[in-house]
């Protein structure tokens, strides 16, 4: 199914842009204990750019990990049921988390939205740096696991009508 392709694509690519963050927050992380340490002159940055940066990374990558099957989950009951019976069970998980997952993300927008408008900074540091990006951030994690989540209802539908699987692209 189309949609269903298109949607773990773009998962898929926010997942690997989260991965790739994995640089910046390592050489943040890196110059401040290099500059603190060694040098004897700490950043007034780092703590700030390394939990905006360690956030991203997770917000981008939670709609993947549901892609991929790796979200903690008990599968002692599972494993013995046919699929479309676990189908079944999914569709009516989803179907119970897709509209908490909507209205998160339409609350994380207004955030986003309100903290754009009124230029908002962190206040934890002497940095002080604006916070839309990060709320951006949540926002976008969230809508992506919706999106993810739409696509896996329509994974388990399709397994509920044509017996079809349809596998983490």
């Amino acid at each position: 199914m189309k949609l269903i392709t298109e949607i773990e694509r773009i998962t898929c690519l926010a997942g690997a842009l989260g991965a790739l963050l994995i640089l910046p927050l390592t050489g943040a992380l890196v110059f401040e204990v290099l500059s603190r340490y060694v040098l004897d002159a700490p950043t007034l940055w780092a703590f700030e750019i390394s939990y905006m940066i360690m956030g991203a990374i997770f917000m981008l990558g939670m709609a993947n990990a549901l892609r991929l099957g790796q979200h903690v989950s008990v599968d002692v009951v599972s494993i013995k049921l046919n699929p479309r019976v676990n189908a079944a069970i999914r569709s009516l998980c989803y179907c119970f988390f897709l509209p908490l997952i909507c209205w998160l993300s339409w609350e994380l927008f207004q955030y986003f939205h309100e903290a754009y408008q009124n230029s908002e900074r962190s206040g934890r540091s002497a940095w002080n740096p604006i916070v839309w990006p990060v709320y951006a951030t949540w926002f976008l994690g969230f809508l992506l696991l919706g999106l993810q989540v739409l696509a896996e209802l329509l994974k388990s539908a399709l397994v509920l009508v044509s017996n079809q699987e349809v596998t983490a692209t």
